[in-house]
């Protein structure tokens, strides 16, 4: 018997996908990383990943996911087929289960999945692998049965496997609406036309080996035993229409003193949560005090940081020289062109 969650995530799909699909050889999907500007951190509902508070991302090309999908006939196999990176899972790994578990909701009967997945960025290292990793899983299962959804229905179905996966079904900026509703339909993203030339991101990688604890342990953990979380959501939903509103405007240090004060006091929830989740090393403070000091310079940079050790640091291209200088390592990526 399934779990009750599977069967309220099932009572979700039941309205999204058609009774009826075609089902190809193999279905693929892409999908990119994306970075949130203004952060998702909690949820209201656990087993539907419906977040306490909005958020608002932007997408990173050339970083992400591709993923092609295939059934297979359950005479020789007793278990979902997971390859990453070119390399064949054990079916016991956490990373194959997570998969075989969300593929359970979508899975014929007498029948397996090959899922075939390349990453560009590490997996579970808090570069949101899981984000595009989901994203791209839920466009292959969507070509592999021709169910022809449109992207607001993709982004509910990504949503039940990766909160953040909700967004890394658009390229450019993207919002994540929160949603009232107890089944979650009217929490899904949506892409926002603006777009900005010449906005960077730079990526410091202090450490890209898996984090010690997850991001769904760790915000649940957070919202369980920290008494200032109770002051983010509102916070989070303020800062989400300022930094809409910088998008809008092209308005470049509100869109920075936003991100980074924001990505601050979400970190500042899990170090107060008992005990504290930290998932800072030495090298992040010191990348942080860099990026104070090149603004106290006069170049004006700022960083947002996921539930991670690495830093993402936003500039305009005409900072690109200066940032570079003093973060030598740093890979630089323009959304936008």
């Amino acid at each position: 018997m399934k779990s009750s969650q599977a069967l309220s995530a099932q009572q979700i799909i039941k309205q999204l996908i058609p009774s009826k699909s075609t089902t190809k050889a193999q279905g693929f999907g892409e999908a990119p990383v994306n970075i949130a500007l203004s952060k998702y951190w909690g949820k209201r509902q656990v087993s539907l990943n419906l977040p306490t508070n909005s958020s608002l991302s932007i997408s990173l090309p050339g970083l992400g996911t591709q993923t092609h999908l295939s059934l297979v006939e359950n005479n020789d196999n007793t278990e979902d087929q997971a390859w990453l990176n070119g390399k064949r899972l054990a079916g016991d790994s956490e990373f194959a289960g997570r998969l075989s578990r969300y593929l359970d909701l979508f899975r014929p009967a007498h029948h397996y999945f090959k899922i075939d997945t390349i990453n560009s960025v590490p997996t579970a290292a808090g570069l949101a692998s899981s984000a595009s990793g989901y994203a791209a899983l839920v466009k292959a299962l969507n070509d592999l049965f021709d169910w022809q959804l449109n992207q607001r229905s993709l982004s509910i179905l990504a949503r039940l496997g990766s909160g953040s996966a909700s967004r890394s079904l658009f390229d450019g900026f993207a919002i994540w609406h929160k949603g009232q509703a107890e089944d979650g339909m009217d929490s899904f993203a949506e892409a926002l036309p603006e777009t900005w030339a010449g906005l960077c991101i730079g990526l410091v990688k202090i450490d890209t080996t898996e984090k010690p604890i997850g991001s769904t342990a760790g915000m649940q953990k957070t919202v369980n035993t920290c008494e200032l979380y109770q002051a983010w959501p509102t916070q989070a939903e303020r800062q989400v229409k300022l930094i809409q509103q910088a998008i809008q405007e092209h308005d470049f240090t509100l869109i920075g003193e936003t991100a980074e004060h924001n990505a601050l006091s979400m970190h500042a929830t899990m170090i107060a949560t008992w005990p504290p989740i930290l998932y800072w090393q030495a090298e992040s403070v010191l990348a942080m005090q860099k990026v104070w000091q090149l603004r106290q310079q006069g170049v004006e940079v700022y960083f947002t940081m996921d539930a991670g050790p690495n830093l993402k640091l936003i500039f305009l291209e005409p900072n690109k020289n200066a940032v570079k200088a003093a973060f030598q390592e740093l890979d630089v990526i323009q959304p936008f062109g």
